[in-house]
C-alpha cells in the first residue's frame, strides 16, 4: 500500500464568488471551475453580491444558463436580498441553497438595514440563512435567531470574540454553524506590510491571537470556505483596492501542510471541507467523486501556474506539502497532472 496516496471525497466549497455574469475579466464559469478542480474541490457554491447582485428570479435564471454553458464541476447558487425583494423568495427557493446577506461593508457594499433583518428572517424559512456578520452584528444575528428560530451560518469567522458568541449559541443549541478560510488560518496582520494590497480583505486579516484562538477551537468550526475572491492584479494595485484573494487552488494543500505539521488530521479536513458542508447546505454526494492526492508532494504555490483567470494568490511562493492528481466527478476523470479533462458543461448545477 503507498502511504504518500489519499483518496478524499471531493471537496466542497460553500463560498465562492466567480464574478459571472458581469466581471468576468476577473474570474468565469469556466476559469473559476477549472481552478477548483486544481484545487481538489468537486462542488462549489456561487455568492449572489455580482455587479448586478442577484435577487430577481430573473437574474437567477439568466445566471443558471449562463454556467451550465461553462462549468467543469458542480455549483450551486444563493440568493440575495436588501429585504426590499421578498415576493422574489417563494419563486426562487427550490433553485438555491441559501440566502446570502451581508451586515458589513463588502464588495459591491451590497449592505443591508438591521431593521429589514427580521423581516427577511420571516419571509425565509425553509433554507439556511448565510451572513456575513462581524462584531456587533452577531450577537443581533443571534438574537434573532433565538427568537424566530431561522437556520443560520456565519460566513468566514475571524476574531476569537465573533467564534465566542457562536461557540455560546452553539452550546444553548441553537441552530447556527460558522466557516473560516484559509487566509484567516494561515496569514494574520503581521503578513499584511508583505502583501500589501493582496492581503486587502473583508474581513481583514487578524492578530496572531485571534488566528491562534480559531485553531484552537477548531472543532466548533463546521466547514472551511475559501471565499474565493478574484481581482486582477491592476485593480489590486489601484485606488481604491478591492476587497479579495483567491483561494480555490491553495486551501487543501495548506491544509495538508498543515496535517504534516501534526496540527490537523486527515479526518478534520474531510469534516470541514465535505462531510459538515454537504450537511448544511444539504448537497447530495456521489461516492465516484473523488480526489487523489500525493501527501509526499512539495511544491511552491507560483502565480504563474494557477489557473484562476486572475493569475495571483496571496500564498505566492509558499512551500506546501500535498498535490491534487487527479479528480474524478460520477467516476469520470475530469483532471489529471494539471490538466482539465472535460469540456465546458460538464459540471451539473445543483
Amino acid at each position: 500500500m503507498n502511504m504518500s496516496k489519499l483518496t478524499l471525497p471531493g471537496l466542497i466549497d460553500p463560498h465562492a464568488h466567480l464574478r459571472d455574469p458581469g466581471q468576468t475579466y476577473k474570474e468565469d464559469f469556466y476559469t473559476g471551475t477549472c481552478a477548483a478542480l486544481a484545487g481538489g474541490y468537486t462542488t462549489l457554491l456561487d455568492m449572489p453580491n455580482n455587479q448586478t447582485p442577484i435577487t430577481t428570479l430573473k437574474r437567477l435564471n439568466q445566471k443558471i444558463k449562463i454556467a451550465k454553458q461553462k462549468i467543469v464541476c458542480d455549483v450551486g447558487f444563493y440568493f440575495g436580498s436588501l429585504g426590499n425583494n421578498l415576493n422574489e423568495f417563494s419563486k426562487v427557493q427550490a433553485k438555491v441553497l441559501g440566502l446570502k446577506l451581508y451586515l458589513n461593508e463588502t464588495t459591491g457594499n451590497f449592505l443591508i438595514d438591521k431593521q429589514e433583518l427580521e423581516k427577511i428572517f420571516l419571509s425565509w424559512r425553509k433554507k439556511i440563512i448565510l451572513l456575513h456578520a462581524e462584531d456587533n452584528a452577531v450577537d443581533h444575528v443571534i438574537k434573532l435567531v433565538k427568537k424566530l428560530g431561522n437556520r443560520v451560518h456565519f460566513c468566514h469567522i475571524s476574531t476569537a470574540s465573533d467564534l465566542k458568541q457562536i461557540i455560546k449559541a452553539k452550546e444553548n443549541n441553537l441552530p447556527v454553524s460558522c466557516g473560516v478560510t484559509p487566509h484567516h488560518l494561515f496569514l494574520t496582520e503581521n503578513n499584511v506590510k508583505k502583501l500589501g494590497p493582496f492581503a486587502k480583505m473583508k474581513p481583514p486579516l487578524r492578530s496572531k491571537k485571534d488566528q491562534e484562538f480559531l485553531w484552537k477551537n477548531l472543532k466548533y468550526i463546521d466547514v472551511v470556505e475559501s471565499d474565493h475572491a478574484p481581482h486582477t492584479i491592476e485593480e489590486k494595485g489601484g485606488d481604491p483596492t478591492p476587497f479579495g484573494v483567491t483561494g480555490l487552488e491553495t486551501t487543501l494543500s495548506l491544509l495538508l501542510t498543515a496535517v504534516s505539521q501534526k496540527r490537523l488530521k486527515i479526518d478534520d479536513i474531510v469534516r470541514l471541507c465535505c462531510q459538515r458542508p454537504k450537511d448544511i447546505f444539504g448537497i447530495k454526494v456521489d461516492k465516484q467523486t473523488y480526489v487523489e492526492v500525493n501527501l509526499n508532494s512539495k511544491f511552491l504555490i507560483l502565480n504563474s501556474k494557477l489557473l484562476t483567470k486572475c493569475g495571483w494568490s496571496p500564498f505566492d511562493g509558499w512551500m506546501v506539502r500535498g498535490r491534487v492528481e487527479r479528480v474524478f466527478i460520477r467516476n469520470r476523470k475530469v483532471f489529471e497532472n494539471g490538466k482539465i479533462l472535460v469540456k465546458r458543461g460538464f459540471g451539473k448545477v445543483l
